[in-house]
Formats: C-alpha cells, sequence, structure tokens
C-alpha cells in the first residue's frame, strides 16, 4: 500500500517538513512537500493524493482553513500534524472532516502506522462484509448493484464510490431500518484495528452524503440518530 500512496505535507517548519518528507520517501510512500496552504492547493490541482498530511497553526490560511477547502472538493484523508493540543482545536479539525490528529511532537513511525491505519481505512481493506453475489437494492431513486459495486442515480447515471463507501453503503442498505453505532459499522466493514479513531465511520458518512442526499447537510437518507448511531432510512427493496 505505501509503494502507491501519495502524501502532500503541509507544513511552513522547513525543519519538521524537510526531514519528515525524507522520512516518509525512504518508507515507500511519494511525497510532495508544500510551505502554505495556497502552495498545497496548488499541487492539489496537479496531483492526485492519496493523503492529506497538515500543520493547523500556518502564516496565512491555516490547516483548519485548508481542510475545509479539501473536504469540500475531495475525498482525500486528511491527518492534522500540530503542537496544537487544546481540545477546542482538535474538535474543530475533527468536525471539519479530519481523519485523524497527531500531536509534535510525534514518534515518525506512529505517524507512518496512523497513515496506514487511515488508508486501510478509507480504501476498506481487510472487509468483514459478505455480500451475495449480484445482489441489487434499490432505494430512494438510486440502484447499487454489488456485484458491479456500481451506485446508478435516477437519470442512469452511475456515481463512483471508493472501496470504503461502498462496505458502509453496503453495511447500512443490508441492514436497513436498524440503527448501527460507530464501533458496529467499524467491526462490519473492516474489523476494529490499533489506532482506532473514533471519527472514521462520521466522516466516511459525511463523504457518502454528498454523493446520495439531495442536501448533506439534512440527510433523508442516511439519518443520524443522537447518541446511537446512523440508520439507512426509507424503504429499501433487494432484486
Amino acid at each position: 500500500m505505501s509503494d502507491e500512496a501519495h502524501i502532500l505535507l503541509v507544513d511552513d517548519e522547513a525543519s519538521l517538513r524537510e526531514p519528515l518528507a525524507q522520512y516518509l520517501s525512504k518508507q515507500g510512500f511519494r511525497v510532495q512537500q508544500a510551505a502554505d496552504a495556497s502552495a498545497a492547493r496548488s499541487l492539489l490541482n496537479a496531483f492526485e493524493f492519496n493523503i492529506v498530511l497538515s500543520d493547523i497553526m500556518m502564516p496565512g490560511e491555516d490547516g483548519l482553513s485548508f481542510c475545509r477547502y479539501v473536504r469540500e472538493r475531495t475525498d482525500i484523508p486528511v491527518i492534522f500534524i500540530s503542537a496544537k493540543t487544546e481540545e477546542t482545536e482538535r474538535i474543530i479539525g475533527l468536525e471539519l472532516g479530519a481523519d485523524d490528529y497527531i500531536s509534535k511532537p510525534f514518534s515518525p513511525r506512529e505517524l507512518v502506522a496512523r497513515i496506514k491505519v487511515v488508508l486501510r481505512r478509507v480504501q476498506g481493506n481487510g472487509s468483514k462484509v459478505s455480500t451475495d453475489a449480484g445482489a441489487v437494492f434499490q432505494f430512494s431513486g438510486w440502484t447499487f448493484k454489488t456485484d458491479q459495486r456500481n451506485l446508478i442515480d435516477e437519470a442512469g447515471a452511475s456515481v463512483p464510490l471508493s472501496s470504503g463507501e461502498y462496505l458502509l453503503l453496503l453495511a447500512l442498505l443490508s441492514r436497513a431500518g436498524q440503527v448501527l453505532n460507530r464501533d458496529q459499522l467499524l467491526d462490519i466493514t473492516q474489523g476494529r484495528e490499533a489506532h482506532a479513531f473514533d471519527r472514521a465511520v462520521d466522516n466516511q458518512i459525511s463523504r457518502l452524503r454528498r454523493k446520495i442526499e439531495a442536501d448533506p447537510k439534512n440527510p433523508e437518507i442516511i439519518k443520524t440518530v443522537w447518541g446511537g448511531g446512523y440508520v439507512l432510512a426509507g424503504t429499501v427493496r433487494t432484486l
């Protein structure tokens, strides 16, 4: 996995950024460096990345604003690397869609472990979901063909899904009407891993909502059950 992963590393401190980029390269990752959010935006438009590592406190646009920019335009996972340890900053980062958070100073080996966990989670490796080959689900105007991993809208257009999104949607459709909490969804889709991040499911749900909901901020298909988890609402037909 690390041989193919392309990392965007954003940090204004060259004394940290450059040695870290060298270390990540030695671990088999491809790394592009940016000293600020403006440079990072340009790189996002020029390359395809698998993950973003971003500082929070930077001159000009900060990491929180940059994370919002990434989340609004892509499904690329984001890990914050920052000296900011205050709970408020951490919560804001998670609410904006960050997939993990590691505080400076940190062990490069731990960062690599976290990167791999996030990538496995997004890509859906090690899935525990089992499906009947050829199952087709119809729900809220959508058609989901499991054998082709194909999600089709009412107009007949195909909507691409990452492996993680596919597994999560399948888990919800297979248990339509049943409230599933984060732990259950992690267990169903991939099994609990070391360093499992408690907001990973939330972020994956947000990405999936952006693809299937008319208004992702007011979802009608994947409902949040406060204090409980998530539920696939509405009628689901299995063909």
